[in-house]
């Protein structure tokens, strides 16, 4: 059994016991569907103010994202690459870091209790493999903090590929 740490230092200390525990629990698992999952619980209990964590995954076949491991509500199945947050981070495989969703050209709504976002693409070997989506009902939740570390996480996620 895996235990889960008590989170209950500042941000820049949860994400490090976060970092480290992700490490730890994905070491030698080879099952990205086993390592996705237990990544987004693990994020889940780490950040304060979500409401959706997870993972949208590459489908090359029909050039969207498809629903992957997560936590929260119900989500949109399939995203079109270049479509809403997700979308454009994946289509650009660059972290998008929205304030305001509803700001944000084409936002797909899946949750409309989510205000703010943050997507990582996850990349290997310069191939789009899905991203690493948060939605947090308050407006401007993410910041660079937050970007640095969910990207140290996506960075061990794909050194274990």
């Amino acid at each position: 059994m895996i235990e889960i740490p008590k989170f209950t230092g500042s941000k820049a200390e949860n994400y490090q016991l976060c970092v480290k525990q992700v490490e730890a629990m994905i070491a030698g698992e080879p099952n990205l569907i086993a390592n996705l999952s237990n990544i987004s619980a693990l994020l889940n209990q780490a950040l304060t103010d979500i409401n959706w964590v997870g993972f949208y995954l590459y489908e090359e076949t029909s050039n969207q994202l498809v629903l992957g491991p997560f936590q929260g509500l119900p989500a949109c199945i399939r995203i079109p690459l270049g479509r809403g947050v997700c979308g454009s981070a994946a289509a650009e495989q660059t972290t998008y870091l929205v304030k305001n969703v509803n700001e944000f050209p084409g936002h797909i709504a899946c949750d409309a209790a989510s205000k703010s976002e943050i997507v990582v693409p996850i990349v290997h070997n310069g191939q789009l493999l899905g991203v690493l989506d948060v939605d947090s009902p308050s407006f401007d939740r993410f910041d660079e903090t937050d970007q640095a570390y969910l990207e140290q996480v996506v960075s061990i996620l794909t050194n274990t590929l």
